[in-house]
C-alpha cells in the first residue's frame, strides 16, 4: 500500500525513515489507545452466529463515538472500518454477511486517526470453542510478535526483528508469511520502512530513537505462501492452512520501545 499525505515532523534517515520528536509519542499513544479500546470492546460481540459485517459496523460506530476517524474507509477504494480475516484468510479479509461458526478464529485489524496520528493494531479472536491446533497457532503467533518487540532498541537492526520472529516460528514448524510486512507510520498510514518478519540478524537499517512502525507477523499453520483473491484484497494461505496475526504499533525509545496499542484491559490475547 502507498503512503497517505501527512504532516512532516522530525528528520529523515538516509533510508527514508522519519525520526519523530519526543512530543510525538503522546499523539501516537492517544491514537493507539483508541484503536486498542475498540478491539477490547468488540471482543464481547465475537460469537457463533455473528457476522463480520456486524462486527465492522460496531467498529465504525465506536471509532466515531471515541472521537476518531477510520483510516481504512475510502483507502484505495476500501469501504470498511476494519479488515476481518477468518481461518485461512491471512489478512485484508473484507467484512460480510457470512456467519461465524463454532471454532472459527479471526483476526480483526483496526486503524484510526486521532488528531492526525494513526493508531494501527490487530489481534486474534475465537468464536465458540478454540481447537487445539488453532490454539497452538495463536500462541506461537502471539509470542512471535513479542520476540520481535524484544529486539527493538537503538543500535539493533530491522533484520534483528525479522530474525527473532522467523527463528521462533520456524522452530515450532510453522510458516512465516513473506508477502506482507509491517510498516512505518505516524501522521501517515504507511511509510518506510518495510518491517519484514523474517531475515538475517544484523542486516537492514539501524534502529534509532524516534522511529515509529508496526510489527505484525502473520503465521501459517502450514506453508508460508499466500495468494490474493479476485477482490484484490483478501489474501489466503495457498495450502488452506489456518493463519493468525497479531499487530502492535511501537515507537523506539532511548532504551527499547513504547507499545502504543497495548490493550487497556489486558484483552490482547483471546485466552487471557
Amino acid at each position: 500500500m502507498t503512503d497517505q499525505s501527512g504532516e512532516h515532523r522530525g528528520r529523515m534517515t538516509k533510508d527514508g525513515i522519519r525520526i519523530h520528536e519526543a512530543a510525538d509519542f503522546a499523539g501516537m499513544l492517544k491514537a493507539g489507545q483508541v484503536s486498542a479500546q475498540i478491539l477490547d470492546e468488540v471482543a464481547e460481540l465475537v460469537e457463533v452466529g455473528q457476522t463480520t459485517a456486524a462486527l465492522d459496523a460496531f467498529i465504525e460506530r465506536r471509532a466515531g463515538e471515541l472521537g476518531s476517524k477510520s483510516a481504512t474507509i475510502g483507502y484505495k477504494g476500501y469501504q470498511h472500518a476494519s479488515c476481518i480475516s477468518v481461518n485461512h484468510v491471512v489478512c485484508h479479509g473484507i467484512p460480510g454477511e457470512k456467519k461465524l461458526k463454532d471454532g472459527d478464529i479471526l483476526n480483526i485489524d483496526v486503524t484510526v486517526i486521532v488528531d492526525g496520528w494513526f493508531g494501527d493494531t490487530s489481534r486474534m479472536y475465537v468464536a465458540g470453542k478454540l481447537g487445539r491446533k488453532a490454539e497452538r497457532l495463536i500462541e506461537v503467533t502471539h509470542e512471535a510478535l513479542f520476540k520481535g518487540i524484544e529486539a527493538v532498541k537503538p543500535g539493533n537492526t530491522f533484520g534483528d526483528i525479522g530474525h527473532a520472529i522467523q527463528t521462533y516460528v520456524e522452530g515450532h514448524r510453522m510458516g512465516v508469511v513473506r508477502d506482507f510486512c509491517g510498516h512505518g507510520l505516524g501522521t501517515v498510514f504507511h511509510a518506510p520502512p518495510n518491517v519484514l518478519h523474517y531475515g538475517r540478524a544484523g542486516t537492514g537499517p539501524v534502529l534509532e530513537e524516534g522511529m515509529f512502525f508496526t510489527i505484525e507477523p502473520m503465521v501459517n499453520l502450514g506453508r508460508p505462501e499466500t495468494k490474493v483473491l479476485a477482490d484484490d484484497w483478501t489474501a489466503v494461505t495457498r495450502d488452506k492452512s489456518l493463519s493468525a496475526q497479531f499487530e502492535h504499533s511501537i515507537g523506539v525509545t532511548a532504551t527499547g520501545c513504547e507499545i502504543f496499542t497495548l490493550s487497556p484491559t489486558g484483552k490482547f490475547h483471546p485466552t487471557y
